[in-house]
């Protein structure tokens, strides 16, 4: 016969496991994309958190009021989005670069839909996000995302959590200088051709005035940019290497933040 007796004790834990868990998930790339049920997130938090609860070596939660486990709570809540925000502030390169990379072909007036997110978005970084999420699943930095959080219980244990403001912030202006470079570093092809075809079309309305160079040059830069575009597809796993390193090393600086 199954025993599945527990103590309050225990419930009170796993529930704030799956505090932590529910909030990584919420905000967490892959895990919080918009055409994913709710149903299957909250099963999925439900399950993983059992199974951190098996596992994980238990601590002694210490308060004294209604008010002190409230605090417990949000400290595990903003503990777990801290992490999941860590690595989804990365992703948002891929916007970056496709709003960059539109506005340099001439198609930024293109918005779409995007589903994983429920926005608006345009051409180009739909496509950049969709691609790094396709690398995301065959690399395994799924796995890695999960291995982080997992292991976040035993550097911050449940209510071990201390937030250092002057670290986290520290983390941010980091990751903002590195924002900008590794946004340029995908769209650099695109960047160089364009002004390359700017000089060309320039030379030329000085060589033959009577050319409508604007008509022309808006049909060249759309179909040399969406060539080029193309092109470059082989060059994304590298692109996806540097986000992916990046994402790494913003999660563990957001992790030593709060230990």
């Amino acid at each position: 016969m199954i025993d599945i007796t527990f103590t309050y004790a225990d419930l009170e834990y796993y529930l704030l496991i799956l505090v932590r868990i529910t909030s990584f998930v919420y905000v967490a790339p892959f895990f919080s994309m918009g055409n994913v049920p709710r149903r299957v997130k909250v099963c999925f938090s439900i399950f993983f958190a059992y199974l951190i609860y098996s596992v994980v070596d238990r601590n002694e939660v210490v308060y004294n009021t209604l008010l002190g486990y409230v605090i417990v709570v949000m400290k595990e809540a903003l503990t777990g989005f801290l992490i999941g925000w860590g690595a989804q502030i990365c992703t948002t390169v891929t916007s970056f670069a496709g709003s960059i990379a539109d506005m340099e072909i001439g198609i930024s007036m293109v918005s779409l839909m995007d589903p994983a997110t429920k926005q608006q978005a345009t051409f180009t970084g739909v496509f950049y996000q969709y691609m790094f999420t396709l690398f995301m699943i065959i690399t395994g930095m799924y796995q890695y995302l999960l291995r982080a959080l997992v292991d976040s219980f035993t550097l911050i244990p449940i209510n071990g959590a201390v937030f250092k403001s002057e670290s986290l912030l520290a983390s941010v202006i980091m990751f903002m200088g590195d924002y900008i470079a590794i946004g340029f570093r995908i769209i650099l092809p695109i960047f160089c051709v364009m002004i390359l075809l700017n000089a060309v079309l320039g030379v030329l309305a000085k060589v033959s005035p009577q050319l409508n160079m604007f008509a022309v040059g808006i049909q060249f830069k759309v179909l040399l940019g969406l060539v080029i575009l193309l092109l470059t597809t082989r060059m994304l796993p590298v692109a996806a290497d540097y986000v992916f390193t990046e994402m790494k090393k913003v999660i563990v600086s957001f992790v030593e933040g709060m230990m």
